[in-house]
């Protein structure tokens, strides 16, 4: 496929976006949950309108989308396809200042990050720098900050594939729909997504990691609050009296199984992960993320925790111990797996970029999830990233202009075999 090249490249649009912070505050009462998002999304509108996407708008909860127009004469049986990424970043890593250094040529070993040297990108923790990525330019930030790969690459992506279709009228496609959402790192990307204005028939998010991957199976996703009402006493004449609410939680999380936490799982096992705590002697409160890729595992893991908090409450009967469980999203798999040509063309496009499609399931959430079960069935293709959500996350240029071709590609198989 010749293309005429864009005004600007993937690796120039990625470098000016991860330099807008757009952290998401998960107990913010406003969406999007920070106002600074707002200065991306609208950016991004106003790019798309620059591109010809002529439609290209802001709604009043940021999401922006967008529609390029078929240009076959006879689309009525092509399905309507969109690409999605969504622009804030994870609370866990401050966003603010990025400065992207470009490692060009990489040749294998370490790769040490400048701003602060104690930020080391191990080959060893990431095979996939040695064994697939050798000569090519890998971007990091400068070690003080995440780089916003998660999912920047992905709006870059996106947009680059945008100008190509604009500047490539000879790549056939049916209708294409383009919506960057707010929110996603926090669980709220699809909160108000409204599925029907979007039009899709299908989706594919772009926030996958590595080179060909193909992501369509997440885990069931529940949220547990436990929050514990002690009795507040003067610590010196506390004897007999205070109920110290942070050492009954403290109680609570020792009994999670050790075995049964993020950091001892891997592919197909779930978990139950103590993630935020708030509180102080006389009230406390923790969330428990539980998850597993099926529903058994699911209600194990909640009587696991029911069964420790009803432990910890009969040997602190003065305490109130309240546990709450919600759903937070479903395995998208079930639904998807009825539409086998969202992957099969997936793989077909991606073969045509010149990579090797695999799968591996999400070990985490993601917007295609939620989308999926509000209807419009949404797996996630790479981006090229890694590492996310921290200091030392990284993502080959490469690979990034390969994530592009894909989605043209991607676009030219649904026109073709339809």
């Amino acid at each position: 496929m010749n293309l005429k090249p864009c005004t600007e490249s993937v690796l120039d649009r990625f470098k000016r976006y991860v330099q807008i912070d757009t952290q998401s505050e998960e107990d913010s009462r406003s969406y999007p949950s920070t106002e600074k998002q707002w200065v991306l999304l609208k950016m991004l509108a106003g790019e798309l309108r620059s591109l010809g996407v002529e439609d290209a708008d802001v709604d009043k909860y940021g999401y922006v989308t967008g529609a390029i127009p078929s240009n076959m004469p006879d689309d009525s049986d092509i399905p309507t396809i969109g690409f999605i990424a969504h622009v804030d970043t994870s609370p866990a890593i401050t966003g603010k200042n990025v400065k992207p250094v470009v490692h060009p040529d990489y040749q294998g070993g370490d790769i040490v990050l400048p701003g602060d040297p104690t930020q080391i990108i191990s080959a060893d923790e990431y095979p996939n720098l040695e064994k697939q990525y050798i000569g090519m330019d890998i971007v990091t930030s400068d070690g003080t900050t995440l780089l916003g790969a998660d999912d920047k690459a992905g709006v870059a992506e996106i947009m680059t594939a945008v100008e190509t279709f604009m500047r490539n009228p000879d790549v056939k496609h049916g209708e294409i729909k383009i919506a960057f959402t707010p929110d996603e790192e926090i669980g709220q990307g699809t909160k108000y997504f409204d599925v029907k204005k979007f039009a899709a028939d299908f989706a594919y998010t772009m926030d996958g990691g590595p080179l060909g991957e193909i992501e369509f199976e997440t885990f069931n996703a529940f949220l547990a609050r436990i929050c514990i009402q002690g009795v507040g006493v003067h610590p010196g004449y506390a004897k007999g009296k205070l109920v110290n609410a942070i050492r009954i939680l403290a109680d609570i999380v020792t009994r999670l199984p050790k075995g049964m936490s993020p950091e001892t799982t891997e592919e197909r096992e779930g978990y139950l992960h103590p993630y935020d705590f708030d509180g102080q002697s006389e009230e406390a409160a923790v969330k428990v993320l539980i998850r597993d890729f099926e529903m058994d595992g699911i209600e194990q893991k909640k009587a696991i925790l029911g069964k420790i908090v009803e432990e910890v409450r009969a040997l602190y009967p003065k305490a109130a111990i309240d546990l709450d469980i919600e759903e937070q999203y479903l395995n998208m798999s079930y639904p998807i797996e009825r539409e086998p040509r969202l992957l099969e063309y997936a793989r077909e496009a991606i073969r045509r970029a010149g990579a090797e499609p695999h799968t591996k399931v999400i070990r985490g959430g993601t917007d295609g999830a939620r989308l999926t079960y509000m209807g419009l069935l949404t797996p996630n293709l790479f981006a090229g990233g890694e590492a996310f959500h921290s200091k030392i996350e990284w993502v080959p240029v490469q690979v990034m202009e390969k994530a592009v071709e894909t989605i043209v590609h991607l676009a030219a198989v649904w026109a073709e075999k339809r």
